[in-house]
């Protein structure tokens, strides 16, 4: 049942009844979480996220979501039960068929297109959080010299409680930020300051967000009007309608982040300076100045959806590769197209990854030859050449992201002649031919 104001809020501000009253629950899990610091024992505190989580859930997509949620979650914790030693590849095919079928059933972004909502986005991160919990439990069988740092870290020698794993998926905080991995922490300090700035980064998110996204719709696109304009102010428009587009996700995962913090559970230990500073980036999904500022294409995931990015880095990229062997293309490119099947299985999905799979090889490229120059001013002008070439790159291949449809994704494209797609095809080229001497190691090192 929905509220009489409902409607004219969303009005207001521009959006759905569904998607208002997914916002209004979404940042309900501030407070939710607020008062998960003072649930006593930790029994107690696993059944509250459990609980809440499924709660907000309901209220925001509908008793259907929940549903959605136990059956991937219930099989692969049976998975972890009968059958540890292979328990995370199993579930990682059952998790990610189900969220598969779910994406091909709700054609999720279409309706998100046109204003609606449904559950298929937790869902994701839900699958994110079964995997990594059963492939942890199953690299608990593993001797210690056989894991990598990152499987030292995570791995699970003990099965979780039904309780504790059901607190673990449905925690509101991180249902939409991704699995949150454990640090050591000295010491639990008030997390009120360091909420406060993250619900005033998400304010000013969504205000230049709301400000700017009447001027650059992603319908315009498929206007006659913008085939009529010239190369370069068809290739600002793209720059700057994914400029908009990206504040939006700054402001979700500003809030997200702002519920795992006021949790306490978004405190990550004290920095080696002195005095002595909090660091409360545990929950950190995305660096705004690193992703617009960024001057490598190489540091994208390490400063864009950040958690999903330490996800895919863990659980594929890093075990595609073979012990004693360097990660090559074949790895980059097998990562990013999970990521883009995670997201959903439209052709502006998979051709936005397998770009960006391009684009980070082409920034691989620039980054020898910086490391190859000796002069300073060339050195500089690789450097910012590096950044142009990041610029350009991800905002000319983020449109495949928006729009979605093969048909929009190639129109826009070729619009701008698929500048975006050659330039990194011919430094990947380039960088075979064009091959920097390896700087010489000292002998000390070489003798090490």
């Amino acid at each position: 049942m929905e509220l009489p104001e409902m409607e004219s809020m969303a009005t207001a501000i521009g959006v759905s009844v569904p998607v208002l009253r997914f916002l209004l629950c979404f940042v309900a899990t501030i407070p939710v979480s607020f008062f998960h610091r003072f649930v006593p024992s930790s029994t107690g505190r696993h059944l509250y996220a459990a609980v809440m989580g499924g709660v907000l859930s309901y209220l925001s997509f509908g008793f259907s979501s929940n549903l959605h949620f136990f059956v991937p979650m219930l099989l692969g914790y049976a998975s972890m039960v009968i059958y540890r030693p292979y328990c995370g590849i199993i579930t990682f095919f059952i998790a990610f068929g189900y969220l598969i079928g779910c994406h091909v059933y709700y054609m999720s972004g279409d309706a998100w297109k046109e204003g609606g909502i449904d559950a298929t986005g937790a869902l994701m991160v839900v699958t994110l959080k079964i995997s990594s919990c059963a492939i942890n439990y199953q690299d608990g069988l593993l001797k210690e010299e056989d894991l990598r740092e990152a499987q030292k870290k995570n791995c699970l020698l003990k099965l979780p409680s039904l309780l504790e794993y059901f607190g673990y998926c449905l925690c509101c905080g991180s249902h939409f930020a991704g699995p949150i991995w454990k640090s050591s922490e000295k010491g639990h300090p008030s997390p009120l300051g360091a909420t406060l700035r993250s619900l005033l980064q998400a304010a000013f998110c969504m205000g230049l967000y709301l400000y700017l996204v009447p001027f650059y719709p992603l319908s315009r696109f498929s206007d006659p009007l913008y085939q009529e304009w010239g190369f370069f102010k068809r290739l600002s428009y793209q720059y700057m309608a994914c400029f908009t587009a990206r504040w939006k996700y700054y402001f979700i995962w500003s809030i997200s982040e702002s519920a795992v913090i006021i949790s306490g559970l978004g405190f990550s230990g004290w920095t080696d300076s002195s005095p002595l500073k909090q660091r409360w980036d545990r929950a950190k999904n995305v660096d705004v100045l690193g992703v617009e500022l960024a001057k490598s294409s190489v540091q994208l995931p390490l400063v864009w959806n950040i958690q999903v990015s330490t996800w895919l880095r863990h659980y594929v990229y890093e075990r595609l590769v073979q012990k004693g062997k360097k990660a090559g293309f074949f790895q980059l490119l097998a990562t990013q197209t999970i990521s883009a099947v995670w997201h959903g299985l439209y052709p502006g999905y998979i051709i936005f990854f397998v770009q960006s799979a391009l684009m980070i090889a082409g920034s691989r490229v620039i980054y020898r030859w910086q490391q190859a120059t000796k002069g300073t001013m060339f050195k500089k002008i690789l450097t910012l050449m590096s950044f142009a070439y990041t610029l350009l790159i991800l905002n000319y291949s983020a449109v495949g992201f928006m729009v979605l449809s093969l048909h929009e994704t190639l129109t826009s494209y070729g619009s701008v002649y698929y500048v975006g797609t050659v330039i990194p095809i011919v430094l990947i080229l380039l960088g075979k031919v064009i091959k920097p001497a390896r700087p010489a190691r000292s002998k000390a090192r070489k003798e090490e």
